[in-house]
């Protein structure tokens, strides 16, 4: 084998040249990558004795797509890879890409410049550049849709979403899966048969089959579109890869659909969107590291977990723990609850099963890793226990009391808790350095956020331990310290005593709604209201009629359960505006002395979220929160606010701060100590300094 640069090697067997990239950890596309390839295909290209060409990756994954650090930056890299990929195909002799692990973004595009591709089962294949706001810009938009179809290429550039090697090959994106451990072997193999049977070269770019059965039908197109308005809806960069099918369906040659797609890709390569996205990933990533914890930390071992409760957080996060692999006892001593829930937690599995996302044997393995009982001694030996039972401290406290006699000295204590104070439970546990809060968001299998809350006495173990778990978990952790509500719901609170002001004061909720909506929230807050159902936690006993949701329940009207609450619903559950609900507040507008007033859309959204990033400065200031990008972390994998917004504390910067102050400075001179403007946000105005910049 010749080393022919410090990533690449070269070696010819029985004719076969085999070109190996080996640049840790993830063969990511680089110049000297570039420089490898060229290379090696030219040495390949030239020896009269080779006869086809092997692209396989050394390490763990095939390429996994270029350095996301520098994606909009390196224009020479951009052109590097179309002479490679020109050079490529050229070829008057067969080429093969052999994947394992991952092949991503640009690393697929480099695959589907090579005539043919086989995998190992395990491999994964993915263009997800649509979740930074981009389109594949390597040929992948023209290449993909000819191998595949436009359906199937629409599905995963849109979604952005990886598929395993199996969906690959039904779809026609690989041509053979081969054993795991054998890819090298394989590939040799497979191009040796090609090469027997003496085929003309196949080149994607000449395929036609897939897109002439998709050329001339203008509905597919549109039908697309509305069928995924809501999943689509904003998302600049997705339109543009509907588009870049569309001349790749309906193009006269493959070089005016790559034309296209290039033409396309400068249109989104920096815009806002792509910028805020952007932001978004590497928030994420910056998230998980904890400024105080040395990096040196150790792991504790979690083998095992306990959960006790099981309503609906409860089963929620055994399915969590099971879906990792960990087993689970899962603690509810109403036997009846516990065996519904049991009942429940497969039923979420068959669910599952129904939409292809896991298989039968795979639902059975990770069934048989859940221990039900009623018994708290049960718990005795896992290695984590987390509490999600009713919010009622002096219950939680008498819980943890009980579990630290039970539990062994090792284990880690956690709670659920959404707003109550992780140092009192921990108090009452006796051993508060092993104890952590891990807030779960509801459905807790489905929704990725998971606030991490350190007690004062949390110790560093402890937190790591829990941060490197989240991991496991499939979640995105973020650390938080304590305060009532943490992050999220300390925020969420302003957001929702702001829109119910705004009603109040003469705007619609269909109005409100409308307008987070419009900004790209999946749901308002009085339509999530009504879903959650308006009288929990409401009482008829010690209702005052004081409040919109004591009016309203105080008339019956409940939410979505019984089609009344701030709309009214038909019997397919779609609101409609209630002149009912409008006058009942209209009415306790008036009781209340508040005068009515039109609101645009612009005031209605400033006046929703500038108190609640008022808050996010606020926990700044108190180091509830590490950075202003762990914020933009829980809101956008939290409460849905759009990641292609970049966040809320990212999104105040681009509007601006002076404007943020000027409107919570108003409300507070309305509503006087409901809000106070942020001491923080008073000083970064006057330093002409923005969020990102402070609390980076």
């Amino acid at each position: 084998m010749t080393q022919i640069n410090p990533v690449t090697y070269y070696a010819v067997e029985e004719a076969i040249a085999v070109v190996t990239l080996d640049h840790p950890p993830a063969n990511a596309l680089s110049a000297a990558v570039f420089e490898g390839l060229f290379e090696a295909f030219d040495m390949a290209l030239a020896d009269a004795e080779v006869m086809a060409v092997v692209l396989i990756c050394a390490g763990r994954t095939f390429i996994t797509g270029a350095d996301i650090k520098h994606i909009n930056a390196d224009a020479q890299q951009r052109v590097d890879f179309f002479e490679l990929q020109e050079r490529i195909e050229a070829s008057a002799k067969p080429t093969l890409a052999g994947i394992h692990g991952t092949a991503l973004g640009s690393g697929l595009e480099v695959a589907m410049t090579l005539n043919y591709r086989i995998a190992v089962p395990s491999a994964r294949f993915g263009l997800p550049e649509v979740k930074l706001g981009l389109l594949p810009g390597g040929g992948g938009t023209q290449r993909l849709t000819r191998l595949v179809g436009a359906r199937d290429a629409l599905d995963m550039m849109t979604t952005g979403e990886m598929i395993d090697a199996a969906q690959a090959h039904r779809i026609g994106l690989i041509d053979e899966i081969v054993a795991e451990g054998s890819l090298r072997d394989a590939a040799i193999a497979f191009a040796r048969q090609i090469v027997g049977e003496g085929s003309p070269v196949k080149r994607i770019r000449d395929i036609d089959d897939k897109v002439a059965a998709d050329r001339g039908k203008p509905q597919l197109f549109a039908d697309y579109r509305k069928v995924n308005v809501k999943r689509l809806r904003h998302l600049d960069a997705a339109e543009k890869i509907i588009q870049t099918v569309e001349a790749a369906v309906n193009a006269g040659t493959f070089e005016e659909g790559l034309a296209t797609e290039r033409a396309l890709f400068q249109t989104v390569c920096g815009s806002d969107q792509n910028k805020a996205l952007l932001h978004s990933f590497f928030a994420e990533r910056e998230a998980a590291r904890i400024a105080d914890l040395p990096g040196d930390t150790a792991i504790l071992p979690i083998a095992s977990a306990g959960v006790v409760g099981a309503g609906t957080m409860g089963r929620g996060i055994a399915l969590v723990f099971l879906n990792a692999g960990l087993p689970t006892t899962l603690v509810e001593t109403n036997t009846a609850a516990l065996e519904k829930a049991v009942d429940l937690m497969r039923a979420s599995f068959d669910g599952q099963i129904k939409r292809g996302k896991v298989d039968p044997a795979e639902v059975d393995r990770r069934m048989a890793l859940l221990r039900p009982s009623s018994d708290m001694a049960d718990l005795a030996e896992a290695d984590l226990v987390i509490e999600a039972i009713f919010e009622d401290m002096a219950v939680k406290q008498g819980l943890f009391h009980q579990l630290a006699g039970l539990v062994k000295p090792s284990a880690i204590l956690a709670t659920n808790t959404s707003y109550l104070s992780i140092d009192a439970m921990a108090h009452a546990s006796g051993r508060p350095d092993r104890f952590i809060g891990m807030h779960f968001f509801s459905p807790a299998h489905i929704m990725k956020l998971l606030e991490v809350v350190r007690g004062e006495a949390t110790s560093a173990e402890v937190i790591a331990t829990v941060m490197k778990l989240a991991g496991k978990l499939g979640k995105v952790p973020v650390l938080a310290r304590v305060c009532h509500g943490f992050i999220g719901n300390r925020m969420m609170r302003m957001r929702r005593e702001s829109a119910e002001r705004l009603v109040l004061a003469g705007a619609e909720p269909i109005q409100v709604d409308d307008v987070l909506q419009d900004f790209g929230f999946p749901m308002g807050p009085f339509a999530m209201s009504d879903m959650a159902g308006l009288d929990v936690g409401w009482s008829a006993d010690k209702s005052t009629s004081s409040t919109a949701k004591e009016v309203l329940c105080e008339a019956g009207r409940f939410g979505q359960k019984n089609s009344a609450g701030y709309y009214d619903y038909d019997d397919k559950r779609n609101c409609i505006p209630s002149p009912v609900a409008n006058s009942l507040l209209e009415g306790l507008a008036a009781k209340l002395g508040i005068s009515q007033q039109q609101y645009d859309s612009a005031e209605v959204l400033e006046l929703l979220l500038f108190p609640a990033i008022n808050e996010g400065a606020r926990i700044l200031e108190e180091g509830i929160a590490q950075r202003a990008s762990d914020i933009d972390v829980v809101w956008i994998n939290g409460y849905g606010f759009p990641a292609y917004r970049g966040g809320p504390m990212y999104w105040a910067d681009q509007v601006g701060l002076d404007r943020v102050l000027s409107r919570v400075e108003d409300l507070h001179r309305q509503y006087d100590d409901w809000i106070k403007p942020s001491e923080l946000l008073r000083t970064l105005v006057s330093e002409g300094r923005t969020f990102g910049e402070a609390y980076p």
